[in-house]
């Protein structure tokens, strides 16, 4: 019985609840510490689209690409260059281009040099676009994030055009 009289009696027993209280205060104060060094995104993207093609053929200037009906009718390709830039010109590495739109879909990541080049031409995903029956026009959305950077989104960025 004196043992059991004795625990009870002992005052260092509160010791370790009150230890744990302390390292918890200590410890969120170092995660916001750390979390408070983040650097938080500050620059805005330059995108340039460079040009657009039908089916890895010729691409030519600018962001529509003109089909005919006949092409217009069944499922088709394109491909999209373009190229991300800095506000201070520097290319923007690694960063993660999707483009979306008309049933398709394509993704890629910029080179070194800021270039990428998009085609929604995979025939293993079905990722090809088309035009409905009666849709004479439609467009492609294109969004792109990197670390460092706010993302990019800009909606009709490419934009399909039915001829007669």
């Amino acid at each position: 019985m004196k043992k059991i009289r004795k625990i009870f009696a002992d005052d260092s027993a509160i010791e370790l609840p009150i230890n744990i209280v302390v390292m918890l205060v200590v410890g969120m104060v170092a995660l916001a510490a750390l979390i408070a060094i983040i650097p938080p995104p500050t620059k805005n993207m330059a995108v340039t689209i460079d040009a657009v093609g039908l089916n890895s053929t010729s691409t030519s200037p600018g962001n529509t690409v003109i089909v005919s009906s006949a092409t217009a009718n069944s499922p088709f390709a394109i491909d999209v260059e373009l190229s991300v830039t800095d506000p201070d010109g520097y290319p923007v590495r690694d960063a993660n281009v999707v483009l979306r739109g008309l049933g398709g879909v394509a993704t890629s990541v910029t080179d070194d040099d800021g270039y990428c080049l998009l085609t929604t031409s995979n025939t293993s995903s079905g990722d090809e676009i088309s035009l409905g029956t009666n849709q004479n026009e439609g467009s492609m959305d294109l969004t792109i994030s990197a670390d460092g950077f706010y993302d990019y989104e800009k909606t009709d960025a490419v934009r399909v055009v039915r001829t007669t």
